[in-house]
């Protein structure tokens, strides 16, 4: 049976043939030892056909269904045209070697072509890859590595399919830097203490926030200056009337030595970057507060945005946190206490990053390994949930939290908590109802613009002078069922509707002076007349086809 070989390159489809393998014997050792070699490779494998790319896009577009499996209509064109055509109802005698085994088996469902990939395939193709240059001609020196390179940096690009509001990198970079700036704010704050407290070292006992040491240091400035009339400002800055006094009299008797006007500008302004950082700060922390609710909306509900962006940025990502089972959840953080414990052979750490959640603080000493076991467990469910779940929601992380608090009440009174299984079943039910109802608002809006719709049509309708009207046959109060009518009868019908619309032409019209050039009372006469007419021809039907039958 001959085989043939599909190697896609950057520069487009080439198909070999592969011959005398009943010496070789398929033997992968045989096949390896011959690829190094062009010689004794170049006389297994011959070049049967080759379909280059149009252009860079059309090598993307390519490159991206080969990877996921998928064949185009192009590469089904070059294998229809170049492969030997099969008879119906005859076994191929030749067989296509693909590296892809998802690829092989599209191929054979559509053009039941038989397709393998196995490691003697796999070699023949290592084989194509490192002299496929020597097989094409024409082929110029670096065009090659060219259109390889130009491929692999549009592939890559292309590959990374994202959401742009479900992007974890963003709440990685902005926990990484909410931790700076602690750190930064921390430092600069007691730098302007430092500095400050050589003019007014009073100051630092009597407000002891970081913040608001630097916005009051940033007003005083000057210590002399400051009288009664600053009261009123300096009670808006603290936000209490006795402590703005303490820090007037305190500046009246101050041990502090006097600052020059340009040491005093140089604090000043310092002061002022420390506040730009503190209301920067803040910013910092909705927008990652924003940013958790979008990518990780149950893991925040569940123990909170920071630790939650904590967790996140030290697996990684949230796909790789997912990964992790609860007891790496559990400890994650506390690496080097774990090593120190295995390699000593002492206690293991009980919990690593999860220990800044407020349901550890809040168990007892004995309590919190099983509490940080417990919240590891429910963290892992939670950050699974929001990796995979399509839809964003808050109600699993709501009801995972509430197991927590249960959880916690068991441990201090031993209040038997809920089952997992129904708080997850009452979580779904939460999620469908919210889904039912959006379904529910939409669709009422819809009947109001039919009724105006409706309105519409019949004032319209209204508007139009004498719309003809096709009446239902009435018998006994009931609407007769309408029977099936011949051709004959129905061009009765029409000759009978012209000759009443000549005769209603003929008609002398009254009352020309009326608003409309004719008067109302006729209209109305030969409506009833049409009426009338049309109420005959359906009495004259049933007794037309009864005397029909009667001549049969």
């Amino acid at each position: 049976m001959a085989l043939y070989i599909l190697y896609e390159s950057a520069s487009g489809y080439s198909l070999f043939l592969a011959h005398g393998l009943d010496e070789i014997g398929q033997n992968t050792e045989a096949v390896r030892g011959s690829v190094a070699d062009l010689n004794r490779f170049g006389k297994v494998v011959k070049l049967a056909a080759f379909s280059p790319f149009e252009s860079a896009l059309d090598a993307l577009n390519q490159c991206n269904a080969v990877s996921e499996g998928q064949m185009t209509d192009e590469l089904r064109n070059f294998l229809e045209l170049t492969l030997p055509k099969v008879k119906e109802g005859k076994k191929p005698k030749f067989s296509l070697g693909v590296a892809e085994p998802k690829l092989g088996s599209h191929i054979c469902e559509v053009t039941k072509i038989p397709c393998q990939s196995n490691e003697f395939v796999l070699e023949l193709l290592r084989g194509l890859r490192l002299h496929f240059d020597r097989f094409i001609e024409n082929l110029k020196p670096g065009d090659l590595e060219k259109a390889q390179l130009g491929l692999g940096h549009s592939y890559s690009r292309a590959k990374v399919k994202f959401n742009v509001n479900r992007v974890d990198n963003m709440v990685i970079q902005a926990i990484f830097l909410l931790d700076t700036l602690d750190k930064d704010i921390n430092s600069f704050s007691m730098r302007v203490r430092e500095w400050y407290s050589w003019h007014f070292p009073e100051l630092a006992k009597i407000v002891s926030d970081n913040y608001l040491y630097s916005k009051v240091a940033k007003y005083v400035e000057d210590k002399s200056q400051l009288s009664e009339d600053h009261l009123s400002d300096l009670t808006d800055i603290v936000g209490d009337e006795d402590k703005a006094k303490e820090i007037i009299e305190a500046a009246k008797a101050s041990m502090g030595q006097d600052l020059s006007p340009i040491d005093l500008i140089n604090v000043k302004q310092f002061a002022l970057r420390v506040m730009d950082l503190a209301e920067y700060r803040k910013k910092l922390y909705d927008y990652l507060v924003a940013k958790m609710n979008d990518i990780a909306p149950n893991l925040a509900a569940l123990i909170g945005e920071v630790v939650g962006a904590r967790l996140i940025s030290h697996a990684g990502s949230l796909t790789n946190l997912a990964k992790c089972a609860s007891s790496t959840l559990q400890i994650l953080g506390a690496e080097k206490a774990l090593f120190r414990a295995l390699k000593t052979h002492g206690n293991t750490p009980k919990y690593g990053l999860i220990f800044h959640s407020s349901f550890i603080g809040r168990a007892s000493t004995r309590n919190k390994g099983r509490m940080a076991r417990y919240l590891a467990n429910k963290c892992s469910i939670a950050s699974r949930i929001d990796c995979f779940l399509e839809k964003s929601t808050t109600a699993f992380g709501e009801k995972l939290r509430e197991q927590v608090e249960e959880r916690l009440d068991f441990y201090d009174k031993g209040v038997a908590p809920r089952k997992n299984l129904d708080m997850m079943k009452s979580a779904i039910e939460t999620v469908e109802s919210k889904d039912t109802e959006m379904d529910v608002d939409e669709p009422a809006n819809e009947p109001s613009a039919k009724k105006s719709k409706k309105k519409k049509s019949k004032a319209g309708a209204k508007d139009e002078p004498m719309a003809e009207e096709k009446p239902e046959a009435v018998t006994n109060g009931h609407t007769a069922p309408e029977e099936p009518k011949s051709e004959k009868e129905k061009k009765k019908e029409k000759r009978k509707l012209a000759q009443e619309a000549e005769e209603e032409k003929n008609e002398p019209t009254e009352n020309v002076n009326g608003a409309n050039g004719f008067n109302a009372e006729d209209g109305t006469a030969k409506k009833k007349k049409k009426k009338k007419s049309k109420d005959e021809n359906t009495e004259d039907l049933p007794a037309a086809s009864e005397g029909k039958k009667k001549k049969k």
